[in-house]
């Protein structure tokens, strides 16, 4: 409308640009320099690749399918039985991206390079990213490797469809598809994260497969083409106790598996995704590993996708930081960007030093986890600081994405600026996967039972001894936190807590990175409040800014 219409009110002015595609790998100096510092660098080129993908379209395709939830297809319309979810293309194309480039399977692919599982762990990184949700199929993919490894003909015929680089959405058998996907059943109404409460029942038939009766309260996900599942392979609940099984979803005669599902869960976030209730109508499977190992079993698999967990918290973090940093430096207030006001500074730099710390310590646990097949001290490291991570930067992920759309103010609560997707999917993983008070005590039952992870942890704090006064007092409080058992549970999160911000700290220290020294400083040594922007008037505040944006 032309300033000359009698209906022409305004002109629009002082709004940032859209950020538009971007490079999430060029542009991201942390995750680079992370992943080289961590023994990912060879991948560089596969990385760069999927970084222009990430941050383009990924991007925009992540968008559209969260704004188009999947479906749920009970019966046809005939009246057949049908337990199919519909999905809107966008969604498939996220997935066929992301398994093109290997989100599930590159670690696998390339297991014998040292570093496979950073690298790995970057690429999971900016998928999360663009689209958080498809992370759910992606990772159980991935961390369901080691588990199918227990049982040796499971593994020659599964694993390589798991580790194909296709993906194809077809409901058929699994040798007929060019590529599958797995997904995860172990918690019930009754139990929840204490599966030994569990109830559903496998019986063993004569040809060695098993016949299981009974139900999950989370299954994710339902179009995968086979899930893990623990179930009790005696009818008394004793015996020989729980077994982890695969489940595929069609047999190999083409006929249905009897998997019913019952509903498709309404969550908070994580809309791309589904998630639902099934029940087991003697749906047949195969044991994996031995009766009565299935937590041991299954737990392989859940010790990588708490790692994934840490990857998708400090990969929400980062993008909600590229959005409040692009728009700070573009909008204006007061006769001047936001980016220039001193207390926006302050906030922007807090919310960059706890991103990098988290990112930091992500790509070091998965460097533990990459040797440990190697390294007892690292298989030991890796035990330990997965669960330590997990808590607490998955409890950092809400309020930092809070905070970060309070720098766009009234823009950050409308969903075109991605703010409040971030927000929605950021309390997730510190539920999935164990929620914060069973990572404390998963803390202190290896303390316990490991006294290796113990060594481990301290040697990697010491490691550091030295490089800053307050990591040197932060090690020596810890060294005597454990001593009072009687009240150590009701500590723990505590205890945990500062376990995993000295961890941060020597992570950058010892990288010599900019901001290591402020980050040991605030958060250890008490020039800090409780809240973001409240860092020292001598921060490096531009400097820290500019070390995290993404462009000018």
């Amino acid at each position: 409308m032309s300033p000359e219409s009698p209906f022409f009110t305004h002109e629009v002015e002082n709004q940032a640009p859209p950020l538009g595609d971007y490079d999430a790998w060029g542009t991201d100096t942390v995750l680079r320099e992370g992943v080289a510092r961590e023994g990912g660098g060879w991948a560089e080129a596969h990385l760069a690749a999927f970084g222009v993908v990430a941050g383009g379209e990924l991007m925009r395709q992540g968008y559209v399918a969260n704004e188009n939830k999947p479906k749920l297809r009970a019966f046809d319309r005939y009246g057949h039985r049908l337990d199919e979810v519909e999905f809107h293309p966008a969604y498939h194309r996220v997935m066929q991206l992301g398994m093109q480039y290997g989100v599930h399977a590159f670690a696998w692919r390339n297991e014998d390079k040292p570093g496979a599982h950073v690298a790995r762990a970057a690429l999971s990184y900016m998928h999360a990213q663009a689209e958080a949700g498809t992370g759910c199929p992606l990772t159980m993919t991935h961390s369901a490797v080691p588990t199918l490894r227990h049982g040796t003909a499971l593994a020659q015929r599964w694993l390589p469809k798991i580790n194909s680089y296709d993906y194809d959405p077809r409901v058929m058998p699994m040798a007929e598809k060019t590529g599958c996907t797995i997904g995860m059943g172990m918690t019930e109404k009754q139990g929840g994260s204490d599966v030994r409460a569990n109830s559903t029942r496998a019986v063993r038939q004569a040809d060695g497969s098993y016949r299981i009766v009974g139900h999950k309260w989370f299954f994710s996900a339902p179009m995968c083409d086979a899930w893990l599942v623990l179930a009790y392979t005696s009818s008394d609940g004793g015996g020989a106790g729980l077994g982890c099984f695969l489940m595929p979803k069609v047999l190999d005669d083409g006929s249905r598996n009897a998997i019913r599902i019952q509903r498709l869960k309404d969550k908070l976030g994580d809309w791309s995704n589904a998630s639902s209730e099934v029940e087991f109508h003697d749906a047949r499977a195969e044991i994996v590993g031995q009766e009565g190992r299935g937590v041991a079993t299954i737990l392989q698999m859940v010790a990588l996708t708490r790692l994934d967990c840490m990857i998708g918290s400090s990969a929400l973090m980062r993008q909600a930081l590229v959005q409040a940093l692009h728009h700070a430096r573009h909008r204006k207030a007061f006769g001047k960007r936001l980016a220039e006001h001193a207390l926006m500074k302050n906030v922007l730099a807090d919310l960059a030093l706890d991103s990098e710390a988290c990112t930091a310590l992500t790509l070091r646990v998965a460097r533990a986890v990459d040797a440990s097949p190697r390294d007892a001290g690292e298989a030991a490291f890796a035990r330990l600081a997965t669960a330590i991570g997990k808590y607490w930067i998955c409890k950092r992920c809400p309020p930092f994405i809070n905070e970060a759309q309070e720098c766009l103010g009234g823009a950050g609560y409308v969903e075109e600026s991605n703010l409040p997707r971030l927000y929605r999917q950021a309390p997730l993983n510190s539920i999935w996967e164990g929620s914060g008070n069973i990572q404390c005590i998963d803390v202190l039952r290896a303390l316990n039972k490991e006294p290796e992870t113990r060594e481990a942890f301290f040697a990697e704090l010491l490691a550091a001894k030295g490089a800053h006064a307050d990591l040197d007092r932060e090690i020596g409080w810890l060294s005597s936190a454990f001593d009072d058992v009687t009240t150590l549970e009701l500590r723990s999160r505590m205890i945990v807590e500062r376990m995993a911000l000295a961890l941060q700290a020597s992570v950058l220290l010892r990288a010599g990175v900019p901001g290591a020294e402020l980050f040991a400083t605030t958060r250890l040594g008490g020039e800090h409040g409780l809240n973001y922007g409240t860092l020292p008037a001598d921060a490096p505040f531009d400097a820290m800014m500019a070390r995290a944006a993404v462009a000018a």
